[in-house]
């Protein structure tokens, strides 16, 4: 294979003046009577080139097409005009794939780009959020271990739900009728048991009729249960994961926040602890705002934001109505009827954190599932949990896309990952 060089790496002063081989795809491409420019883009960034009507790269640079994937060698110098202040006075163009005609063009619908994902995941944009989703994943594995975390996974199929209600994926199991995971939690509080404290990413699935602009039928799911934790210990560790993976990527991707023009100093005022308020304070501080919701309502995106709004960060309600709660939240036994519970709303979106105090106690898991009415059938190895060993524990999901969502503050959460599905998207 044909030597070449990354082309962020050839964006240096140093390179001005030699000659340097890249390679990547055409970007773009402008024909004058006596000039070719093209932008030539890989993984790394772009960098204009200048075939001259007197080079012997002249034919290849006018045959060559949108997307053509080629090598191209030529003097570095430096030119403020060129999109990244260097360009290549061309001496060579070797084509390796000529492309057909791009069918991706100016002022084209969102659906287009959706129905050809595969091929607009291809712009500088899409490359760049990408490329900070990346480091975000790797900062959650990173901030755990550091803190003694061990990551264990669990299964896709399971032979019933842990949310319950209508919005799962029933699938065919070898005649069996199975179901897409919601959520790792019923494998976590087990697992407990084995390192204590333990993480799971992993795909899970909602089938929630929804079509919001924070909504997607399948997305990744950072899981989280520790042993021996209380609510206050484990939303200190939501907040770790936040803000190492904001640090990381303040870090490792300032060109990426260049090319997507986030607002560095927003990120920069995220701070542990979060701002607290309890759910309580919180219908209080909505109703002054003319909210008619009601004690005892869950909480709806245009609530959440504008709970968070004023902070500018992201903020932690505690203590919903236990009522509204699923039956293994915990009690808080200095504000009886409540949860020991939190959600981590970000300013602009809403929730990005939901976790808890687990509900130790037997007898009380049980109470409330007649209550109400709730039969945990194929699920009832759960409470094993509880039977063998029960300890205080605690945990929380964070919900990857939409973290990302908000640190870039993407207007949608479909340009948070390569391929999103939605109730009206399957494909490609």
């Amino acid at each position: 294979m044909k030597s070449a060089s990354p082309i962020r790496e050839v964006l240096q002063s140093k390179y001005s003046g030699k000659t340097v081989t890249v390679r990547g795809w055409v970007y773009r491409k402008r024909s004058m009577k006596s000039k070719v420019f093209l932008v030539l883009r890989d993984s790394t960034d772009i960098i204009q080139a200048v075939v001259a009507d007197n080079s012997r790269a002249w034919q290849a640079a006018n045959d060559i097409t949108i997307e053509s994937s080629c090598y191209i060698s030529g003097k570095l110098k430096k030119d403020p005009r060129a999109p990244t202040g260097y360009e290549l006075e061309v001496s060579s163009v070797e084509i390796v794939g000529l492309a057909e005609i791009f069918p991706i063009s100016r002022d084209i619908s969102t659906e287009f780009l959706m129905d050809v994902r595969h091929l607009s995941l291809r712009s500088r944009r899409m490359t760049a959020i990408l490329r900070v989703r990346s480091t975000m994943l790797l900062a959650y594995h990173e901030y755990l271990h550091s803190i003694d975390y061990t990551e264990a996974e669990a299964p896709t199929f399971n032979a019933a739900t842990s949310e319950g209600g209508s919005s799962t994926f029933a699938v065919d199991y070898f005649g069996q009728k199975a179901f897409l995971s919601q959520s790792w939690q019923f494998y976590a509080e087990n697992m407990i048991h084995v390192f204590e404290k333990v993480y799971a990413m992993a795909p899970s699935f909602r089938a929630e009729k929804s079509s919001t602009n924070r909504h997607v039928t399948e997305y990744w799911h950072l899981e989280v249960e520790s042993a021996w934790a209380g609510m206050p210990d484990i939303l200190k560790v939501a907040e770790g994961c936040i803000i190492y993976a904001i640090k990381k990527i303040l870090k490792d991707n300032k060109r990426e926040l260049e090319i997507l023009g986030v607002d560095i100093d927003k990120l920069k005022k995220v701070k542990s602890p979060f701002p607290q308020i309890t759910y309580d304070a919180a219908i209080k501080k909505l109703h002054k705002k003319g909210f008619k919701i009601r004690y005892g309502q869950d909480l709806g995106a245009k609530e959440e934001r504008e709970l968070a709004k004023p902070y500018g960060v992201p903020i932690a309600v505690t203590n919903y109505p236990l009522q509204i709660l699923k039956f293994y939240h915990g009690e808080d036994p200095k504000k009886l009827g409540t949860g020991l519970n939190f959600n981590i709303l970000a300013p602009g979106l809403g929730e990005i954190v939901d976790g808890s105090q687990r509900e130790p106690d037997l007898k009380k898991i049980v109470e409330r599932l007649k209550k109400a009415k709730i039969n945990l059938g194929s699920s009832d190895w759960y409470l094993d949990s509880r039977r063998y060993g029960s300890v205080p524990h605690a945990g929380f999901g964070l919900g990857t896309e939409r973290v990302l969502q908000w640190i870039l503050g993407l207007e949608h959460i479909r340009d948070t990952l390569p391929f999103p599905r939605f109730i009206n998207r399957i494909k490609p």
